[in-house]
Protein backbone atom coordinates (compact mmCIF):
# COMPACT_ATOMS: atom_id res chain seq x y z
CA UNK A 1 0.00 0.00 0.00
CA UNK A 2 2.40 2.57 0.67
CA UNK A 3 5.04 1.32 -1.41
CA UNK A 4 2.03 2.11 -4.33
CA UNK A 5 1.54 5.69 -2.94
CA UNK A 6 5.13 6.36 -2.88
CA UNK A 7 5.45 5.30 -6.55
CA UNK A 8 2.12 7.54 -7.37
CA UNK A 9 4.08 10.36 -5.51
CA UNK A 10 6.77 9.92 -7.62
CA UNK A 11 5.28 9.40 -10.50
CA UNK A 12 3.13 13.36 -9.42
CA UNK A 13 7.00 14.69 -9.09
CA UNK A 14 8.40 13.12 -12.57
CA UNK A 15 5.93 15.59 -13.88
CA UNK A 16 6.22 18.15 -12.02
CA UNK A 17 9.92 17.76 -12.63
CA UNK A 18 9.69 18.47 -16.94
CA UNK A 19 7.23 21.21 -16.75
CA UNK A 20 9.42 22.84 -13.66
CA UNK A 21 12.46 22.52 -16.11
CA UNK A 22 10.74 23.57 -19.22
CA UNK A 23 9.77 26.89 -17.70
CA UNK A 24 13.16 27.32 -15.95
CA UNK A 25 14.79 26.56 -19.66
CA UNK A 26 12.79 28.90 -21.86
CA UNK A 27 13.63 31.82 -18.74
CA UNK A 28 17.35 31.24 -18.70
CA UNK A 29 17.48 30.45 -22.96
CA UNK A 30 14.95 33.67 -23.50
CA UNK A 31 16.64 36.08 -21.39
CA UNK A 32 20.71 34.93 -22.17
CA UNK A 33 22.48 35.69 -25.20
CA UNK A 34 23.57 32.26 -25.75
CA UNK A 35 22.45 29.45 -28.20
CA UNK A 36 22.17 25.31 -27.64
CA UNK A 37 25.56 24.28 -27.74
CA UNK A 38 27.33 26.96 -26.46
CA UNK A 39 29.83 26.51 -23.46
CA UNK A 40 29.56 29.24 -21.50
CA UNK A 41 28.18 29.68 -18.20
CA UNK A 42 26.00 31.61 -16.23
CA UNK A 43 26.80 34.84 -14.73
CA UNK A 44 25.91 35.92 -11.38
CA UNK A 45 24.57 39.31 -12.80
CA UNK A 46 22.33 37.05 -14.95
CA UNK A 47 21.18 34.20 -12.15
CA UNK A 48 20.21 37.46 -10.43
CA UNK A 49 17.95 38.55 -12.90
CA UNK A 50 16.30 35.05 -13.32
CA UNK A 51 14.98 35.47 -9.55
CA UNK A 52 12.76 37.98 -11.03
CA UNK A 53 11.58 36.76 -13.60
CA UNK A 54 8.00 35.02 -13.14
CA UNK A 55 8.17 32.68 -15.74
CA UNK A 56 11.97 30.95 -14.19
CA UNK A 57 9.93 31.33 -10.68
CA UNK A 58 7.19 29.37 -11.79
CA UNK A 59 9.52 26.55 -12.59
CA UNK A 60 10.81 26.66 -9.13
CA UNK A 61 7.64 26.29 -7.94
CA UNK A 62 6.92 23.13 -9.99
CA UNK A 63 10.23 22.13 -9.18
CA UNK A 64 10.03 22.87 -4.98
CA UNK A 65 6.30 21.11 -5.64
CA UNK A 66 7.86 17.83 -6.88
CA UNK A 67 10.53 17.86 -4.42
CA UNK A 68 8.07 17.72 -1.99
CA UNK A 69 6.29 14.99 -3.41
CA UNK A 70 9.51 13.22 -3.92
CA UNK A 71 10.56 13.42 0.22
CA UNK A 72 7.50 12.02 0.89
CA UNK A 73 7.63 8.83 -1.47
CA UNK A 74 11.20 8.58 0.29
CA UNK A 75 9.22 8.27 3.59
CA UNK A 76 7.26 5.45 2.24
CA UNK A 77 9.28 3.42 0.24
CA UNK A 78 13.28 2.32 -0.36
CA UNK A 79 15.35 5.16 -2.22
CA UNK A 80 16.26 2.53 -5.87
CA UNK A 81 12.59 2.12 -5.71
CA UNK A 82 11.48 6.29 -5.84
CA UNK A 83 14.30 7.80 -7.17
CA UNK A 84 14.81 6.18 -10.68
CA UNK A 85 11.14 6.77 -11.88
CA UNK A 86 11.79 10.18 -12.40
CA UNK A 87 12.70 9.22 -15.91
CA UNK A 88 9.39 9.94 -17.08
CA UNK A 89 9.70 13.30 -16.67
CA UNK A 90 12.59 12.88 -19.93
CA UNK A 91 9.32 11.89 -22.58
CA UNK A 92 7.08 15.12 -20.97
CA UNK A 93 10.29 17.33 -21.33
CA UNK A 94 10.90 16.21 -24.87
CA UNK A 95 7.56 16.92 -26.03
CA UNK A 96 7.05 20.59 -23.85
CA UNK A 97 10.15 20.99 -25.50
CA UNK A 98 9.29 19.96 -28.81
CA UNK A 99 6.25 22.08 -28.66
CA UNK A 100 7.60 25.10 -27.36
CA UNK A 101 10.84 25.14 -30.15
CA UNK A 102 8.33 23.68 -32.97
CA UNK A 103 11.70 21.03 -33.23
CA UNK A 104 10.58 17.97 -34.82
CA UNK A 105 11.82 14.87 -32.29
CA UNK A 106 13.98 12.93 -34.61
CA UNK A 107 13.83 8.92 -35.19
CA UNK A 108 17.45 8.97 -33.76
CA UNK A 109 16.17 11.52 -30.70
CA UNK A 110 13.12 9.21 -29.89
CA UNK A 111 16.01 5.60 -30.02
CA UNK A 112 18.13 8.08 -27.33
CA UNK A 113 14.86 8.83 -25.09
CA UNK A 114 14.16 5.24 -25.31
CA UNK A 115 17.35 4.09 -24.25
CA UNK A 116 17.00 6.37 -20.74
CA UNK A 117 13.44 5.33 -19.79
CA UNK A 118 13.93 1.30 -20.83
CA UNK A 119 16.76 1.55 -19.07
CA UNK A 120 15.65 2.80 -16.17
CA UNK A 121 12.25 1.00 -16.19
CA UNK A 122 14.37 -2.03 -16.14
CA UNK A 123 16.08 -1.22 -12.96
CA UNK A 124 13.06 0.03 -10.81
CA UNK A 125 10.92 -3.44 -11.57
CA UNK A 126 14.00 -5.02 -10.41
CA UNK A 127 14.51 -3.05 -7.60
CA UNK A 128 10.81 -3.19 -6.42
CA UNK A 129 11.39 -6.76 -6.21
CA UNK A 130 14.45 -6.83 -3.59
CA UNK A 131 14.39 -3.12 -1.94
CA UNK A 132 13.93 -2.79 1.16
CA UNK A 133 14.95 -0.62 4.20
CA UNK A 134 18.03 -1.07 6.54
CA UNK A 135 16.52 -1.38 10.06
CA UNK A 136 18.90 1.17 11.34
CA UNK A 137 21.44 3.67 9.60
CA UNK A 138 24.78 3.55 11.63
CA UNK A 139 27.38 6.29 12.82
CA UNK A 140 29.63 4.86 10.63
CA UNK A 141 27.44 4.63 7.05
CA UNK A 142 26.39 8.62 7.95
CA UNK A 143 30.26 9.33 8.33
CA UNK A 144 30.89 7.56 5.26
CA UNK A 145 28.49 9.45 3.23
CA UNK A 146 29.67 12.90 4.06
CA UNK A 147 33.25 11.96 3.26
CA UNK A 148 32.07 10.76 -0.12
CA UNK A 149 30.14 13.91 -1.00
CA UNK A 150 33.36 16.13 0.51
CA UNK A 151 35.54 14.25 -2.11
CA UNK A 152 32.92 14.75 -5.01
CA UNK A 153 32.86 18.59 -3.60
CA UNK A 154 36.44 18.77 -4.11
CA UNK A 155 36.51 17.23 -7.55
CA UNK A 156 33.78 19.11 -8.90
CA UNK A 157 34.94 22.43 -7.79
CA UNK A 158 38.44 21.64 -9.12
CA UNK A 159 36.63 20.59 -12.44
CA UNK A 160 35.09 23.90 -13.01
CA UNK A 161 38.07 25.67 -11.82
CA UNK A 162 40.59 23.88 -14.41
CA UNK A 163 38.11 23.84 -17.41
CA UNK A 164 36.42 26.91 -16.69
CA UNK A 165 34.07 28.52 -19.98
CA UNK A 166 35.28 25.12 -21.83
CA UNK A 167 32.77 23.05 -19.75
CA UNK A 168 29.73 21.98 -22.09
CA UNK A 169 26.13 20.56 -21.30
CA UNK A 170 26.75 17.44 -20.85
CA UNK A 171 29.27 18.36 -18.40
CA UNK A 172 27.33 20.34 -16.09
CA UNK A 173 24.61 17.99 -16.37
CA UNK A 174 26.84 14.99 -14.85
CA UNK A 175 27.81 17.90 -12.23
CA UNK A 176 24.81 18.00 -11.21
CA UNK A 177 23.26 14.86 -11.67
CA UNK A 178 26.30 13.57 -9.12
CA UNK A 179 25.00 16.20 -6.67
CA UNK A 180 21.61 15.43 -6.63
CA UNK A 181 21.70 11.92 -6.38
CA UNK A 182 23.41 13.02 -2.97
CA UNK A 183 21.18 15.30 -2.08
CA UNK A 184 17.96 12.13 -2.39
CA UNK A 185 20.70 10.01 -0.51
CA UNK A 186 21.04 12.79 2.27
CA UNK A 187 17.25 13.39 2.68
CA UNK A 188 16.63 9.39 2.90
CA UNK A 189 19.10 9.02 5.47
CA UNK A 190 17.71 11.83 7.49
CA UNK A 191 14.76 10.29 6.95
CA UNK A 192 15.99 7.01 8.13
CA UNK A 193 17.56 8.43 11.14
CA UNK A 194 14.42 10.35 12.49
CA UNK A 195 12.67 7.12 11.91
CA UNK A 196 15.22 5.83 14.85
CA UNK A 197 14.88 8.79 17.00
CA UNK A 198 18.32 9.96 16.26
CA UNK A 199 19.16 13.36 15.24
CA UNK A 200 22.06 14.31 16.49
CA UNK A 201 25.69 16.55 14.92
CA UNK A 202 25.73 13.85 12.16
CA UNK A 203 21.87 13.87 10.86
CA UNK A 204 22.84 17.45 11.19
CA UNK A 205 26.09 17.45 9.08
CA UNK A 206 23.52 15.54 6.37
CA UNK A 207 21.06 18.05 6.53
CA UNK A 208 23.96 20.76 5.72
CA UNK A 209 25.75 18.48 3.07
CA UNK A 210 22.37 17.92 1.59
CA UNK A 211 22.00 22.05 0.93
CA UNK A 212 25.43 22.52 0.01
CA UNK A 213 25.22 19.92 -2.90
CA UNK A 214 21.27 20.96 -3.75
CA UNK A 215 22.85 23.98 -3.82
CA UNK A 216 25.77 23.38 -6.04
CA UNK A 217 23.95 21.17 -8.47
CA UNK A 218 21.21 23.93 -9.21
CA UNK A 219 23.65 26.31 -10.51
CA UNK A 220 25.09 23.82 -12.44
CA UNK A 221 21.81 23.31 -13.76
CA UNK A 222 21.20 26.48 -15.00
CA UNK A 223 24.36 26.59 -16.48
CA UNK A 224 23.22 23.30 -18.35
CA UNK A 225 20.09 24.93 -19.27
CA UNK A 226 21.81 27.75 -21.09
CA UNK A 227 24.09 25.42 -23.32
CA UNK A 228 21.75 22.41 -23.96
CA UNK A 229 18.23 22.08 -24.14
CA UNK A 230 15.64 20.96 -21.62
CA UNK A 231 14.90 17.06 -22.40
CA UNK A 232 19.08 16.77 -22.52
CA UNK A 233 19.42 18.39 -18.94
CA UNK A 234 16.85 16.03 -17.31
CA UNK A 235 17.97 13.26 -19.36
CA UNK A 236 20.66 13.74 -17.60
CA UNK A 237 19.38 14.37 -14.32
CA UNK A 238 17.05 11.35 -14.19
CA UNK A 239 20.00 9.03 -14.94
CA UNK A 240 22.70 10.39 -13.56
CA UNK A 241 20.73 11.29 -10.14
CA UNK A 242 19.25 7.94 -9.08
CA UNK A 243 21.83 6.06 -10.67
CA UNK A 244 24.72 7.62 -8.08
CA UNK A 245 21.55 7.60 -5.53
CA UNK A 246 20.91 3.95 -6.02
CA UNK A 247 24.88 2.90 -6.10
CA UNK A 248 24.92 4.75 -3.03
CA UNK A 249 21.97 2.68 -1.56
CA UNK A 250 22.84 -0.21 -2.78
CA UNK A 251 26.93 -0.34 -1.19
CA UNK A 252 26.28 2.25 1.68
CA UNK A 253 22.91 1.77 2.79
CA UNK A 254 22.49 -2.03 1.95
CA UNK A 255 19.08 -1.56 0.50
CA UNK A 256 19.63 -4.12 -1.84
CA UNK A 257 21.13 -6.84 0.04
CA UNK A 258 18.97 -9.85 -0.75
CA UNK A 259 19.87 -9.37 -4.48
CA UNK A 260 21.44 -12.32 -6.45
CA UNK A 261 25.02 -12.02 -8.59
CA UNK A 262 22.01 -12.11 -11.54
CA UNK A 263 20.01 -9.37 -10.49
CA UNK A 264 22.96 -7.40 -9.85
CA UNK A 265 24.11 -7.11 -13.20
CA UNK A 266 21.28 -6.77 -14.53
CA UNK A 267 20.86 -3.83 -12.58
CA UNK A 268 24.87 -2.88 -13.91
CA UNK A 269 23.55 -3.31 -17.61
CA UNK A 270 20.35 -1.59 -17.67
CA UNK A 271 22.53 1.39 -15.61
CA UNK A 272 24.50 1.38 -18.71
CA UNK A 273 21.71 1.45 -20.98
CA UNK A 274 20.08 4.35 -19.97
CA UNK A 275 23.77 6.18 -19.36
CA UNK A 276 24.13 5.23 -23.66
CA UNK A 277 20.83 6.84 -23.70
CA UNK A 278 22.16 9.80 -22.64
CA UNK A 279 24.69 10.33 -24.29
CA UNK A 280 23.52 9.07 -27.49
CA UNK A 281 20.57 12.09 -26.85
CA UNK A 282 23.56 14.89 -26.42
CA UNK A 283 25.14 13.95 -29.63
CA UNK A 284 21.55 13.77 -31.70
CA UNK A 285 19.21 16.48 -30.27
CA UNK A 286 18.46 18.56 -33.45
CA UNK A 287 18.64 21.71 -31.30
CA UNK A 288 22.59 20.82 -30.82
CA UNK A 289 22.84 19.82 -34.52
CA UNK A 290 21.94 23.23 -35.53
CA UNK A 291 24.10 24.78 -33.09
Amino acid sequence: MFRALAIALSLVAAVALAFGAQFQNDSVTKNNEKKAGDTHGVSLKHLLSLIRNPRWLSGMSFLAFGALCQITALTMAPLIVVQPIGALALVITSLLNARSTKTKITKATWVAISLCTGGIAIFVTLATTIAGDQAKLSDLQLIILLSILAVILVVVLLAFLVSGKRMNALMFILGAGVLYGFVATFIKAVIQRIYQSHFEWLTIACVVGALLAVSLGGWFVQNAYASGPPDLVIAGLTVVDPMVAVSIGIVVLGEAANASPLVMTVFILSGAIAATGVWLLSRVHPELQRA
